[in-house]
């Protein structure tokens, strides 16, 4: 019998071979290589998950709560989130104009989000820098990606975004706090930007996973900034995995316009089916708990950096998330990249900038470790950038 030799290369489809492997996950299977290494490339929090979700998620195992669940969640849960968009953002969800749905993580949300809105040949804008898997999804859609410029001080504004909109642009997407730089608009920057696009009728996303590590000096009303706060007309994308520590329970929600949560419903029952039950089992209890020691803790490491960057580097103020964008001065080395390469030989990770932008003149720290690792791993850095290359 013959034997049919298979090219598997020629089986790949475009739309795999045109999504690169996450520079990311590429430093972090580094990290893995090392010897304890100090390992600022991973943006998930260095403190446990809080024990009432863990014991929580464990009884529903225990009580054998593992099978399916509703698409759209679990009622407990969509209770919890009702209660906490009430008193958030005054939002009345679900309710006749708006819906909610509980994701397998705020990537889930973002990916039925593109694909719900998305046809080939429309638009989605972002911000460069922008969080690796944005122009992912936009490919896996087939979208294509218009960047808005926000170096040098990050801030997607409408000012910025208007110019880019077109007869083909269906959706601009927020992120803030942002991921890499860790800046918060105002609420008059996101109050200007919802205005432009429901004038424009696009919609917008806006994605509030650090929503709640927004630090004292960028909250506004003791709250994290959000269009969603004067207006109906945004798609809300939250999680739990960077708050409470959980980022491999894979839990996040989408709330907004009814008409476009029930679209990303439909394509969730033929792909996650539902978001992992256990895990919405654990979280239900999460909004009882107080999580500003650790938004204390990290807005103190916040402040670390900043100062062993002062008069080194140049770091746009972060108001939120864990991350900062140090620009990497011209006489360290020849690009981010590069730089990366000599910190990794003093067992320092760091993500270059070019995986989060078009541009490799920055470099992403995530601080989410502690504070003696931060401070040696500083000192590395501080003294690679005033060493000569």
């Amino acid at each position: 019998m013959a034997t049919c030799v298979i090219q598997y290369d020629d089986i790949i489809s475009a739309r795999a071979q045109a999504i690169d492997v996450s520079g990311i996950r590429r430093v972090f299977e580094l990290g893995a290589t090392l010897a304890n290494p100090i390992n600022f490339s991973i943006g998930q929090p260095d403190f446990p998950v809080p024990e009432p979700l863990k014991e929580a998620a464990i009884e529903a195992i225990r009580a054998d709560r593992n099978a399916y669940t509703l698409t759209q969640g679990v009622q407990g849960l969509r209770d919890a989130i009702t209660a906490r968009l009430q008193e958030d953002l005054s939002w009345q969800a679900p309710s006749d104009e708006l819906g909610l749905l509980v994701t397998s993580g705020t990537n889930g949300a973002l990916l039925l989000a593109f694909l719900a809105i998305l046809d080939p040949g429309d638009e989605v804008i972002i911000p460069d820098p922008y969080f690796v898997v944005y122009p992912a999804l936009a490919t896996l859609a087939g979208a294509t990606v218009k960047y808005c410029d926000t170096y040098p001080d990050f801030r997607f504004t409408a000012d910025r975004v208007e110019p880019l909109i077109t007869e083909r642009t269906k959706l601009v997407l927020v992120n803030s706090p942002s991921n890499p730089s860790g800046v918060v608009l105002t609420g008059d920057e996101l109050r200007d930007l919802t205005e432009l696009c429901e004038r424009k009728g696009v919609l917008l996303v806006s994605d509030e996973i650090y929503d709640e590590f927004t630090y004292e000096d960028a909250r506004e009303d003791g709250r994290c900034p959000s269009p969603a706060r004067t207006s109906h007309n945004v798609l809300l994308i939250r999680g739990y995995g960077k708050t409470y520590g959980c980022t491999g329970w894979r839990l996040g929600y989408a709330a907004g316009p009814k008409t476009i949560i029930e679209q990303m419903a439909k394509l969730q029952q033929y792909t996650f089916v539902c978001a992992p039950s256990m895990a919405q089992a654990g979280v239900i209890g999460a909004y009882d708990l107080d999580v500003s020691p650790h938004v204390r803790a990290y807005q103190r490491k916040r402040d670390m950096v900043e100062q062993a960057f002062g008069g080194v580097a140049e770091v746009v103020h972060p108001g939120g998330a864990f991350y900062a964008f140090i620009k990497v001065p011209a006489t360290a080395a020849g690009s981010a990249t590069a730089f990366v390469e000599r910190a990794i030989e003093r067992n320092v990770l760091l993500i270059p900038g070019c995986v989060f932008s078009r541009r490799d003149t920055h470099l992403r720290l995530s601080y989410a470790v502690n504070d003696q690792t931060l401070a040696e791993g500083l000192a590395v850095l501080c003294d690679l950038m005033t060493s000569s290359a």
